[in-house]
Parts: C-alpha cells; sequence; structure tokens
C-alpha cells in the first residue's frame, strides 16, 4: 500500500495552505496539495510546484515536489527543538556521506524565501517543509521475508548513518520515552488511584474482569525485570545514541525494485539506546496480525520474520554495535512489547486519556495483544537467542 494522494482524485487547492505552502517557494507558483499518508499527529500534504520553483535544502537543492507539514504542538510542545534535531541530522549527514553503494536518501529541511527552518502562521501553528522521495512507497504490514530484511536493513542503514553523530548535539523532544520504568511509575500511581476510589473507566463483563486480570498479573510478575535496559545503561554496558524513535515498518520507504531507500517521520529522533528502535521495529513488524487486532487469544511473534529482520539489520550494524549491545538484543525484543502493553493498559485504567479509542474498552484490547505478544516471545526465548547467536 501507498500512502501517496490518489492520482484520480479531485482535490480543490486550498487558499489558505497555498500561502504557507508559497512561503517555502522562491520561484514559481504552488499548483496543488493533496493530503499525504496516515498519520494521526502532524498534519501532512504533498505540494507540487511550478517547474521553475526553487524550494531551496541546506545544500541549494532544487524541489518540483515537497513535503508541507503542520507540527502537532500538544504532542511537541517545543516544536523549535524538533526542527532543531532534524537541521543537526542534516548538518552531519551532509558532512558524513554514506560510504555504502545502494541509494538512499534522508529526509531534509527545506528553507522557506527568508532562509528560516519554519513557518509560523497568524495562529501560531507551526508549518515547516520537508524533501519528498521520489519513486518511492512504503507498506502497512511486512509482506515476507524480503520485505522484513529490508525492513532491518533501513534501519541499520540509518543507524550506522548517524552512529558518528555526539548523541548530546540532538535534544530530547520526548523526554521519558521508552524508558520502561517510568511507564511502570505511572502504571503504579494510576493503579493505586483506581483502587482508592474503587472506580472504572467501564462497566465489565466477566469475561473483561478476568482480561484485566490477566493483565494485572501479568505485569506484577515482570516488574523487577523491566528495568533491564536501563541499568545496563546506568551500569556502563549500554550507551546513549542517536536513534529514530518510531521506526515502524510504514516508516520504511522502498523503492520499486523492493530495497529499502529511507527511514521517514524523523520528529522523534533523539538521544536513547539503539534497543530501544530495534525493539519497536520487531514488535510492530512481526505480529502478523496487527496491533488493533480483536483476536488478541491468537497473537503470536513470528520468529521467521524476526530473524530476516535481525539479518538485514545486523547485516550492517555488525560495524557499530558492541559485544555488549548483542548481549542485550533479545530484552529488547521482548520489553518494548511489554512496555507499549503497559502503556495501554495504565491509559485504561486511567480512563483512555492519552490514545485516542472507539470503544471504551479499545485500550485493554490493546495492552491484550502487546502482551500476549511478549508471552509469545517469551515462550520462543531460545529460537530467538540462537538467532541472534548465530548473526553475530
Amino acid at each position: 500500500m501507498s500512502l501517496l494522494p490518489d492520482p484520480s482524485a479531485n482535490f480543490e487547492l486550498d487558499p489558505d495552505l497555498a500561502k504557507i505552502a508559497a512561503k517555502f517557494v522562491r520561484k514559481g507558483v504552488v499548483q496543488t496539495i493533496v493530503p499525504l499518508g496516515n498519520g494521526n499527529i502532524n498534519s501532512t500534504f504533498l505540494v507540487t510546484a511550478t517547474a521553475e520553483t526553487a524550494a531551496k535544502t541546506d545544500a541549494e537543492a532544487d524541489a518540483k515536489r515537497f513535503v508541507l507539514q503542520r507540527i502537532n504542538t500538544q504532542v511537541f510542545r517545543q516544536p523549535e527543538r524538533v526542527i532543531q534535531n532534524m537541521r543537526v541530522l542534516s548538518d552531519h549527514l551532509r558532512d558524513c556521506p554514506s560510504q555504502h553503494l545502494r541509494r538512499w536518501e534522508t529526509p531534509q529541511i527545506l528553507l522557506t524565501n527568508q532562509n528560516q527552518s519554519y513557518w509560523i502562521d497568524e495562529a501560531g501553528e507551526y508549518w515547516r517543509a520537508i524533501s519528498f522521495i521520489e519513486h518511492a512507497h512504503v507498506l502497512e504490514t511486512v509482506e515476507n521475508a524480503a520485505h522484513a530484511q529490508e525492513i532491518g536493513y533501513g534501519l541499520a542503514m540509518f543507524h550506522s548513518l548517524i552512529s558518528t553523530l555526539p548523541a548530546d548535539k540532538l535534544t530530547d523532544t520526548l523526554e521519558g520515552f521508552h524508558i520502561t520504568p517510568t511507564y511502570l511509575a505511572e502504571y503504579e500511581r494510576v493503579r493505586a488511584r483506581v483502587g482508592q476510589t474503587r472506580s472504572h473507566p467501564s462497566k465489565l463483563s466477566n469475561e473483561q474482569t478476568e482480561q484485566v486480570l490477566y493483565c494485572l498479573t501479568f505485569v506484577e510478575d515482570r516488574k523487577a525485570w523491566a528495568h533491564v535496559l536501563e541499568r545496563a545503561k546506568a551500569a556502563g554496558h549500554l550507551k546513549l545514541r542517536p536513534i529514530h524513535g518510531d521506526p515502524k515498518v510504514n516508516n520504511i520507504m522502498l523503492a520499486d525494485n523492493g530495497q529499502a531507500v529511507s527511514l521517514i517521520d524523523l520528529d522523534t529522533i533523539k538521544p536513547g539506546l539503539v534497543h530501544y528502535d530495534i525493539g519497536d521495529c520487531l514488535r510492530s513488524g512481526c505480529n502478523p496480525l496487527g496491533e488493533e487486532t480483536e483476536d488478541w487469544q491468537n497473537v503470536v511473534f513470528d520468529t521467521a520474520l524476526a530473524e530476516a529482520m535481525l539479518k538485514g539489520y545486523l547485516s550492517l550494524a555488525k560495524d557499530f554495535l558492541t559485544e555488549q549491545d548483542y548481549d542485550y538484543l533479545y530484552d529488547a525484543i521482548r520489553l518494548i512489547a511489554f512496555e507499549l502493553g503497559l502503556r495501554f493498559l495504565t491509559d485504561y485504567l486511567a480512563g483512555n486519556v492519552y490514545f485516542k479509542v472507539t470503544h471504551p474498552t479499545h485500550n485493554l484490547t490493546r495492552a491484550l495483544v502487546q502482551l500476549k505478544l511478549t508471552e509469545s516471545i517469551e515462550q520462543q526465548a531460545d529460537t530467538l537467542k540462537k538467532i541472534i547467536q548465530s548473526l553475530r
């Protein structure tokens, strides 16, 4: 599935959007602006301008099409930092070009015609323009082992390119993100509050009561282990590096030949552990039923896809991973699935205040999916550890 707009659809040119897009156009005029992708954070559009348009990147590149985004300041409360991180990344990649022979492109910030990295409209909304990766598409789910291997390769390519970028040059735009003990502490606070008031976000059937008890017991049994990566970091076994922060399957763009050519959606780049990215990538890609399935009882972690993804990743990552990095790969795969299940469960107990839901027990079902995925990972621990060992 491509996230490009339907070429047969008719979109009228919104004059207000056209005025904003024109801030990033040096010559010519804006021709079309159409919605792009299905992200649920920023508002994203694909802009086409006349051929003589000179949308200017830091490298003075021209572009006929570019991406226009309104940054969601409810999520990113300091949008200047988000944009600055992208500028830091752009500067680093310009000074450290890839030595790999395959095509790879990273989205670049485009400057306004006043040489600014963003535009603030009259309502105080932040707008930015980003170069568009041509002749590429994304898929929502992993289709086969070859695709999985390319997903892993794409993540490793990104990590490889930024492995020499000092982490302290990036601002942490989402403090606490992927810090499992922090989520665990919030869970404890919410659970204590719910217990004290004897309130609950919904009236539960007997089956749902059993589901909640399953989740509560699952978390309770793993509370001590949930600190595994943070303890490793504190002990100096793992180090902070620049990470993507959200390397989902549909953030890795593929060329027509199926090869990964870009990792997009760079708002979440920050200092962190590469293990967060690896765990999140496998969590999202190796669950064939997907995050939103109602059939949570049959959720399994596909080790064949995991092996292909790790094979693609480690084909490049062996150049910058340490021996201790390998030691914690299995923990990362297990932990990030558990962490997301914990976050869904916490939000359900709190009354669905963070994640968007379509029904009162939506977050409960989501939690069950991730915890069953964690359970499947645990049941296949020996297999996964053998896969990792064979690829070291």
